[in-house]
């Protein structure tokens, strides 16, 4: 006599019982087929979704970890209707338990009657040791194989979609090196074939019809990472700064180094309109678009990582792609020369940096200071409040192309009163300010100050 098989969690060997579960079984293996046939095929989570959902006349759907539903199907019915029947389940308070029961055994689970008519059963969807989602079945009661047969298919099902999962995000990966690649040949593009330079930012979605700007956005190793922290500050703050430029400005290209992001960012094709990022009508600060979308970047940061420090240097106007190297170029040395300045943290555009990106060229800064001990004497030391007051009405006469009168109005004395700071000066240093060598010195002594030293 043949033994008689009985399906686990059945609890009955009749003929007709046995014929029943023969059957389920057969189509859990034609299903079991079909799905790994989908894995060996470019299919995405839908797909998987939609089969499932035919196959037993249930609800399935893909949820991420944040409850997001990534894919939805139900019989008869759209993707979107589908979702929000999924919605309703979702916000189930047991639902949440079950979830991380599941993430933490890698097993699937039945959940009984969660405000539907049936059973819902949730499968944790593994990649590697990661699980990015869950997929979940929710039993309309009218395909009943047994219940450890349900538990089978959604587990398989749910193998299936991390596959897909895991395929998506190598692909992914590879894209993002092949994006790095050639993003780090445009920043290094002098020397290169210009059609192939052009090649590049083709690929790249690059518009040479339109202005950009290179920003370099440093980030200095803060005293968390110092410390041993298992995740570096520096690491999270990068992902911060390539959120925010992803989500304000998708249309730019990012690129995040080791300690760095690299932005190749467009201006507004509508800048000149009321209201927009680049215009005069915009309720932000003054200043080009880079700028204020730097500044905004830096108070985001902040608000997520006070204690990381940033700063943002940006290269001049670019607009074809064999430029860009020299954006790249300008923005880094932007960067360089805050940092010496000691003024990190910031927001600097390079065509702001006047006089200041040569001088900061000279390599040992004890020279610059030792030119302005020079030329100013006594008064290159302004932290008396005397030689303060004389330093700072110099440098607004200067300002102001040698008028006492205008300077007056904006140190709000009297005309007489600047005539005679710049006669002391003169006496105090023996430079003769209507000599114009004379005059370019001590403005030159101004500038060093202003970038190495105590500035007025």
């Amino acid at each position: 006599m043949a033994d008689t098989y009985q399906v686990p969690g059945s609890s009955s060997g009749r003929p007709g019982d046995v014929g029943r579960e023969n059957l389920a079984l057969r189509e859990l293996i034609a299903v079991y087929r079909h799905l790994s046939g989908l894995a060996l095929q470019n299919a995405d989570l839908a797909t998987v979704a939609q089969l499932i959902a035919e196959r037993t006349t249930a609800t399935v759907a893909v949820v991420s970890q944040r409850m997001d539903i990534l894919a939805a199907a139900s019989p008869g019915h759209t993707g979107e209707r589908a979702a929000e029947y999924v919605r309703e389940v979702v916000v189930h308070p047991r639902l949440g338990h079950v979830l991380s029961a599941t993430r933490q055994t890698r097993r699937a689970l039945r959940l009984p009657e969660v405000g539907t008519k049936g059973t819902v059963i949730v499968a944790p969807i593994l990649v590697g040791d990661d699980v990015p989602a869950y997929l979940m079945t929710l039993d309309s009661g009218e395909w009943s194989p047994g219940e450890d047969v349900s538990l089978l298919l959604t587990e398989h099902a749910a193998t299936i979609c991390g596959v897909i999962l895991g395929r998506e995000r190598v692909v992914a990966a590879a894209a993002s090196r092949v994006r790095d690649d050639l993003v780090e040949g445009l920043l290094s593009a002098r020397g290169q074939d210009e059609r192939e330079v052009r090649r590049w930012a083709q690929h790249l979605g690059y518009d040479p019809a339109r202005d950009y700007h290179v920003l370099s956005v440093a980030l200095d190793a803060p005293q968390a990472e110092a410390n041993g922290d298992p995740l570096p500050q520096r690491q999270r703050a990068s992902s911060a700064i390539e959120h925010f430029f992803a989500t304000r400005a998708p249309d730019a290209i990012t690129s995040v180094r080791e300690a760095e992001v690299v932005v190749v960012l467009p201006e507004p094709e509508d800048s000149g309109s009321p209201g927009s990022p680049g215009s005069s009508g915009s309720s932000g600060p003054p200043g080009p678009y880079a700028v204020q979308l730097g500044e905004r970047c830096l108070t985001r940061v902040r608000e997520l990582h006070p204690d990381a420090t940033v700063t943002i240097g940006i290269g001049g106007m670019c607009r074809q792609p064999p430029d860009i190297a020299r954006s790249y170029a300008e923005a880094r040395r932007t960067i360089d020369t805050v940092r010496r300045m000691g003024r990190t943290g910031r927001v600097v555009a390079f065509d702001d940096l006047g006089i200041h990106r040569l001088l900061l060229q000279v390599p040992n800064l004890t020279e610059l200071q030792g030119f302005a001990r020079e030329v100013l004497g006594a008064l290159s030391s302004p932290r008396d409040e005397r030689n303060a007051e004389y330093l700072g009405t110099l440098a607004c006469y200067f300002r102001e192309n040698n008028s006492p009168q205008k300077a007056s109005r904006i140190l709000h004395v009297h005309p007489n009163t600047v005539t005679y700071r710049i006669r002391r000066v003169e006496e105090l240093t023996g430079l003769d300010l209507s000599n114009h060598t004379d005059r370019l010195m001590a403005q030159v002594a101004l500038e060093i100050l202003d970038a190495v030293g105590d500035a007025p």
